[in-house]
């Protein structure tokens, strides 16, 4: 062989290597990709998958979906195998180029309930929900800052009532109306839980009950365009997500008692009606009886609600949704005005745990419910949702106590009677969601329409002054025979009210990064007229522009909301005998923010920075002639912070920093003024063990609320002190049963709501639940 032979063999042998080496390199794999289910149709999030034998593994996301990519062509054995379930395996065969779709569904063993659970439990960084927006949308894709608080926290805590629940969202912290009714503030302003699955369900006189919640929703920020204003507040809404019937029989009943003589007692049941499971159906019962802390006061509560699911064909499901909840028990005491000097609650000599009045004084509440739903698949993009709610609060009788400070030692007091009062809220509205596309830009697109129509009566009695009394001495509370005989009755006419709506909102991908949501709602609101009192129309437009791009693919993304909510207003006499017209009233949020949700699912964080501001307020001069020409700005940082670094191992907080100031007023003493109920900072953390190996079931919990200074009035002169309460737990939870310890308020603080209401010091819970 000659030199060029040999040299022209090794460059083709070279040629050849490299050829070997590229190929190898550029193996043409192929991908596998799906979604995960469980029994009952919902997507399951959070679950972990892997191939068997290979170093394959992913977590699936909101919607079920997950994928794995460059898989080298072979045969693999796909896995999910979960505590409680029953092991799903499947076969997969990848081959070049191919993209494999597989759809696996969940099979629940017979001692878990209905639930996608990751080591025993559902995933607490889950944010996956179609009402935030009205149609799906991946916390990551859309605009809006919200928490979502699911019952396994609820569980863990051993929550026992919605208020305390409510204070694991971000700025969030709750209280007490004086007529009863759960109040909670965020972003400066207040609201109830006034949305169940999407609809209105105010409840201001008779609360609601925690029994049948799977979710709590706080949706941040003005919400008009989509809610409406009678669900939305300034601040946002907070949205009761209710359990639903699922596929397999299921019971648990659940034990709690505590101290000040806590007995509770609560079942949830559920099971298939037909062999089929075409007709699925689940009661949540509860009975609560409890004393107040203070020498006087008790609450008890009864809960029924029965649902029912029929799946009629594969494209209309039926729903019924139905609730009882009745309530007896005492109204917390209200200060109406204190005297110079008096400056918070501190000052005043009363004993911490002493009660003024009787509670004999109670209240009597009942609130049915109806909820009804229509789903109907129109193709594999477009469906149609029809729904119907009726909310019927009513109030037997509500005896509502309030008290004049003069010094320190002296107090007067004085109480009404409100009842019987009626309030019924009838809502109709239509819903037609879909995807499509014009060329290569993506649109999600929601339409609809609202028709809300409310009536109600209004009776109430009241007194003068009762008494005045030293609380340094010996004394007595007041008894119903000492109020009954001194109220004066009074009966106001409600006048009946309609709303009727249109809205629409087009979520538009112009790539798979960057996309925009585009919302308008129309909305005419009609007062009738009433005895001399002419009625009155109103029209509203609420628009809402919000901007998402992901850095990050489906991990970051930057976010920026404008946001509109309304109030509707009715007219007022003036002094010279003519009537002022409201406009609505308006509040605008700009904000702008990141989300994360990085590390496979194990980490989900979000922090934002908004601006609210509120024109049109209404103001009275020192004429006495309104004015509308007020002004609010709320301004701050929300941020919340969830992850499960490690199994067993989940963390939760969440910080608000708010600046809510009256920025003009027909008093010019209160302008620059802090708002009533609105502290500035608010912390809240929560963080759980369970033992995974040795120990195994074993849990702990430990967290806290921190609350910043509060006015209760804007003219500054009298606040609740800032406070920190602290919480532990420790549990054992089983397959089959679960027991439960919880110590609150660690460091029997004393502390007071924004009304200047004492509240609970330390106590225990001991719960014990059995699974069937």
């Amino acid at each position: 062989m000659n030199y060029l032979s040999l040299k022209t063999s090794r460059f083709l042998f070279s040629i050849s290597l490299l050829f070997s080496f590229l190929s190898a390199f550029a193996q043409n794999h192929g991908k596998i990709k799906g979604t995960i289910t469980t029994s009952d149709g919902d997507a399951a999030a959070g679950v972990n998958i892997i191939l068997k034998n290979t170093k394959y593994g992913t977590v699936s996301n909101d919607d079920g979906s997950f994928d794995f990519s460059r898989v080298k062509p072979s045969t693999y054995i796909i896995q999910v195998s979960l505590s409680g379930y029953e092991t799903l395996e499947r076969e997969i065969i990848v081959s070049e180029y191919e993209t494999i779709t597989t759809n696996l569904q969940l099979k629940v063993s017979n001692k878990e309930l209905n639930e996608v659970v990751v080591n025993g439990k559902k995933s607490n960084l889950s944010k996956k929900t179609d009402y935030v927006a009205r149609m799906p949308l991946k916390n990551l894709e859309n605009p809006q800052v919200y928490n979502v608080i699911h019952k396994e926290l609820l569980q863990e805590q051993i929550a026992v009532d919605i208020r305390s629940a409510v204070q694991n969202a971000t700025g969030a912290i709750s209280k007490i109306y004086p007529s009863g009714g759960l109040e909670i503030s965020f972003r400066g302003f207040s609201t109830g839980v006034n949305a169940r699955n999407g609809m209105e369900t105010l409840s201001g006189r008779s609360s609601i009950s925690i029994d049948n919640a799977e979710r709590i929703e706080v949706l941040k920020g003005p919400s008009g365009t989509l809610f409406g204003s009678s669900v939305s507040s300034f601040g946002g809404v907070v949205n009761l997500v209710t359990k639903k019937p699922f596929e397999t029989s299921k019971t648990e009943i659940s034990y709690t008692g505590g101290s000040f003589g806590l007995q509770r007692v609560a079942v949830d049941f559920n099971m298939p009606l037909t062999q089929n499971k075409k007709v699925l159906f689940r009661m949540n019962a509860s009975a609560n009886t409890e004393n107040s802390f203070l020498n006087y006061g008790f609450n008890k509560t009864v809960l029924f609600a029965p649902s029912i699911i029929y799946k009629a064909t594969d494209r209309l499901t039926l729903s019924l949704d139905t609730e009882i909840f009745n309530t007896n028990n005492t109204r917390p005491t209200y200060g109406r005005s204190y005297a110079a000097g008096l400056t918070n609650p501190t000052d005043l000599k009363v004993d911490y745990k002493t009660s003024l009045f009787a509670d004999d004084l109670d209240a009597k509440t009942t609130s049915p419910k109806i909820f009804a739903q229509a789903e109907y698949k129109i193709s594999g993009n477009w469906k149609s949702t029809t729904l119907f709610s009726l909310v019927d609060e009513r109030v037997d009788h509500s005896y509502q106590y309030y008290t004049a400070w003069k010094s320190p030692t002296e107090v007067q007091r004085m109480v009404s009677r409100f009842g019987p009062i009626h309030n019924n809220f009838t809502n109709f509205q239509e819903n037609i969601n879909g995807e499509f596309s014009t060329g290569s830009i993506k649109h999600k697109l929601l339409a609809g329409i609202n028709y809300r129509f409310t009536k109600g009566t209004f009776k109430y009695a009241t007194t003068q002054v009762l008494d005045e009394i030293d609380v340094t001495t010996d004394f007595e509370p007041i008894r119903k025979s000492d109020v009954d005989p001194k109220l004066k009755e009074m009966q106001f006419g409600v006048p009946n009210e309609q709303t009727f709506s249109v809205y629409a909102s087009d979520v538009v991908s112009f790539t798979d990064r960057l996309s925009a949501m585009l919302s308008l709602r129309l909305d005419n609101f009609v007062q009738k007229k009433i005895e001399d009192t002419e009625g009155y129309n109103q029209t509203a437009l609420s628009p809402k522009l919000g901007l998402v791009y992901e850095l990050v693919k489906e991990q970051v993304s930057l976010f920026g909301n404008y946001m509109n909510g309304f109030q509707n207003s009715g007219p007022v006499n003036q002094p010279d005998g003519s009537i002022l017209i409201l406009k609505p009233i308006y509040a605008n949020q700009y904000e702008g923010g990141v989300k994360v949700e990085a590390f496979n699912k194990k980490l989900s964080t979000t922090l934002s920075y908004y601006n609210i501001t509120i024109d049109n307020a209404t103001r009275t001069n020192p004429d006495g002639y309104n004015i509308q020409d007020g002004k609010q700005v709320s301004k701050g940082i929300d941020f919340e912070f969830i992850a499960n670094p490690i199994n067993g191992l989940n963390l939760t907080a969440g910080y608000a920093y708010n600046d809510n100031r009256i920025v003009k007023s027909s008093d010019a003493s209160i302008e620059g003024n802090k708002a009533s109920g609105a502290p500035e900072n608010v912390l809240n953390f929560w963080v759980s063990y369970k033992f995974q190996n040795t120990l195994k079931n074993l849990g702990f919990g430990f967290g806290g609320n921190y609350v910043d200074k509060q006015y209760k009035f804007e003219d500054e002169s009298f606040y609740a002190p800032s406070y920190s309460i602290y919480s532990a737990t420790v549990f054992y939870d089983r397959p089959v049963w679960r027991l439960g310890v919880k110590f609150n308020n660690l460091t029997n603080t004393k502390y007071w709501d924004s009304y200047g209401m004492a509240q609970t010091p330390a106590n225990f819970l001991v719960n014990l639940t059995i699974r069937i």
